[in-house]
């Protein structure tokens, strides 16, 4: 009898985990330590009075489209690193999201350790 229950328990852990798993926006998050040898992603930057940068240069949100099909053109695997203030609207970043979707770039989510 203990095996049965030994059974249904694992049974219970692991549908307790998969149903746990989120279908939403497929981000990929940065790990602490170390750095890439080799550059692969552009980095766009919302700062708390909404101003957009690509890579420390500054850049109209009318024009954020295009520059980002430009700096990421020849890249194989083109990625955005996504970095937002604490304090700016989710519909900021939604937008640079929405940009990488109808151009199938990746978006990898920059956040600070705790």
């Amino acid at each position: 009898m203990s095996s049965m229950t030994d059974i249904v328990f694992l049974l219970l852990i692991f549908f307790m985990l998969t149903a746990s798993v989120s279908h939403g926006l497929n981000l990929i998050l940065p790990q602490a330590g170390g750095e890439p040898t080799e550059k692969q992603h552009v980095s766009v930057t919302i700062d708390k009075k909404l101003t957009y940068f690509i890579d420390k240069k500054k850049v109209p949100k009318e024009n954020l489209e295009k520059a980002l099909q430009k700096a990421l053109k020849n890249q194989e695997k083109p990625a955005i690193l996504l970095r937002a203030e604490e304090s700016v609207a989710i519909k900021e970043a939604v937008t640079v999201m929405d940009i990488a979707h109808r151009h199938q770039y990746r978006v990898i989510l920059a956040v600070r350790p705790k």
